[in-house]
């Protein structure tokens, strides 16, 4: 696995704000938007294209699409919704799939309760987004996911990890598929309730308050 921690004094900026229990859920959703579109850029670096011919008002010249078939992206609800818009901005041709899956309190494991996902993925680039990578389980149970579908290459945009997640998400993928982690931070640990420290608290409820 390859972990990619983004580096710009704006994803600072906007990571700051996030982090304020103070921000309300308008701004923070707004500022989520904004870091994932800056994330995009780095996730999608090496997105797979195909050279086409196109006509200029000038002349014939040969440029750069994206390949055939297109890539999907995949929230994982209900957070990763919030990621959605910044991914797809960038990526407008992508296809979108839905994964929902849940933590367990107690267990901390991931329990999945909903899939919108193609059968076959045999082929495709595969992006996953959720807010916070912490103890991984959710992340690790999105991946496998879509290794058992066929994906081969598979890049996760996270707000913030933990160094326990990625370690986690490091073993349980091992050298199986190209898999890598794209952050804007990675924090000092998890609590003893498997939060993210400092972090920014229960993402999904900073986005769209608590239920």
């Amino acid at each position: 696995m390859r972990l990619h921690v983004a580096d710009h004094p704006l994803i600072d900026h906007k990571v700051t704000v996030l982090r304020d229990k103070n921000t309300p859920s308008p701004i923070f959703r707004q500022l989520v938007d904004e870091l994932v579109t800056l994330l995009a850029y780095e996730a999608t670096r090496h997105v797979r294209v195909e050279q086409c011919e196109v006509e200029t008002p000038l002349t014939t010249t040969t440029g750069t699409r994206i390949a055939d078939p297109a890539p999907i992206i995949v929230p994982i609800l209900r957070a990763g919704l919030g990621m959605l818009d910044g991914m797809t901005r960038v990526l407008p041709s992508a296809e979108v799939g839905f994964l929902g899956l849940k933590r367990d309190e107690e267990t901390l494991e991931a329990i999945t309760y909903a899939n919108r996902l193609p059968e076959d993925l045999t082929g495709r680039q595969v992006f996953i987004v959720d807010p916070m990578l912490a103890t991984g389980g959710s992340l690790i149970a999105a991946i496998e996911y879509v290794l058992e579908r066929g994906a081969t290459d598979v890049t996760c945009v996270c707000l913030l990890a933990a160094p326990e997640g990625i370690d986690n998400v490091t073993d349980a993928v091992g050298d199986r598929a190209e898999v890598s982690v794209v952050v804007a931070r990675v924090d000092d640990r998890l609590n003893e309730v498997g939060f993210i420290v400092p972090g920014l608290g229960d993402a999904g409820d900073r986005l769209y308050g608590v239920v």
